[in-house]
């Protein structure tokens, strides 16, 4: 057995034959054959799920019965004004669709229209915040550079 791996004639007798070709069965084309080596992903979805799990979300604040007066006197006074078209900066939070908590988020622009009813302000932009959600709110004083 020693020797055998030192002969460099131990394929002499098939080196030159035909390569062969199945009768029962098509040749496999080249695409068909590259798929066979495609890279596999075992864990589909799971890196998603790493980046969903690490995305941070922060908790909703419980506003006191002060602040919320505040906010409600502050929409009181738009409600009485709106026709005034006031710039103003709201800050509300968004709840979060995946997991709990969610964000914050500030808007700042002219109120079209408060509904009592639907307990919601609506900015010009076409954003709808429900009255609810709403952290804090401040009118924003604008600058003149026409001077």
């Amino acid at each position: 057995m020693g020797n055998y791996y030192k002969d460099e004639h131990r394929y002499d007798d098939i080196i030159n034959l035909p390569h062969h070709q199945s009768t029962e069965r098509a040749h496999m084309s080249l695409h068909d054959r590259a798929a066979q080596f495609a890279p596999f992903a075992a864990l589909t979805g799971h890196e998603e799920a790493i980046e969903e799990t690490a995305r941070v979300t922060e908790e909703k604040i419980t506003l006191d019965e002060s602040t919320i007066s505040k906010i409600n006197e502050i929409l009181f006074d738009i409600a009485q004004h709106l026709p005034e078209k006031k710039p103003v900066s709201i800050t509300y939070f968004v709840p979060d669709k995946q997991k709990s908590g969610g964000a914050y988020l500030t808007d700042v622009g002219t109120i079209k229209k408060i509904d009592e009813f639907e307990k919601t302000v609506c900015m010009d932009s076409g954003m709808i915040i429900p009255m609810g959600e709403i952290r804090n709110i401040e009118f924003v004083k604008t600058v003149d550079i026409t001077d």
